[in-house]
């Protein structure tokens, strides 16, 4: 094989693993869930999803995560105490590179500014990738679920619900 040829597929390679989204496992070092055990029945769970997850994906993870756990743990239910997630926005531009940094006057100050094109480029596209980072604080709780409180979830329900969704994500792409 060519160095050319070599090299084109490590590149399909590369831009194929980026197209896809984030799998159900244990965090490689940028993707996937972690947890940290706060107390014998409470931890903090997180899962990270790369620009081809959405948010729906990544919170729908980290619950099946907290359910696991909650099972792992001798428990029946947990309690979502604290969840929160986050958004990274970074952007690409395509076309030619014609970046223009400067300053602006108004009146007598100067404000810096950054624009693509001179004035303005048509002809770039610039493209949002949005990557998100879902956490939570869990309570483990042992007995029936309390009925009445919307904090709670049963964790055979969340597994049973979520599986198929989990088992499609370890599905490698066509």
């Amino acid at each position: 094989m060519s160095r050319f040829n070599f090299a084109f597929v490590a590149a399909a390679l590369v831009l194929g693993a980026c197209a896809t989204s984030t799998p159900y496992a244990p965090m490689d070092g940028r993707y996937g869930y972690a947890e940290q055990r706060i107390e014998t029945n409470r931890y903090r769970v997180v899962f990270h999803g790369n620009s081809s997850t959405s948010r729906e994906t990544v919170e729908a993870f980290l619950l099946y995560r907290a359910a696991e756990l909650t099972l792992e743990n001798g428990f029946d239910y947990f309690l979502v105490v604290e969840r929160d997630t986050d958004v990274t926005r970074t952007y690409t531009s395509t076309g030619p590179d014609r970046s223009v940094y400067g300053y602006y006057r108004q009146g007598y100050h100067r404000f810096p500014y950054y624009a693509y094109g001179y004035p303005w480029s048509y002809d770039a596209t610039v493209r949002e990738h949005r990557r998100f980072e879902a956490n939570a604080y869990i309570l483990m709780r042992q007995g029936e679920k309390p009925k009445r409180d919307v904090r709670a979830f049963d964790a055979r329900d969340v597994i049973e619900n979520l599986r198929p969704r989990v088992q499609k994500s370890l599905t490698p792409a066509s």
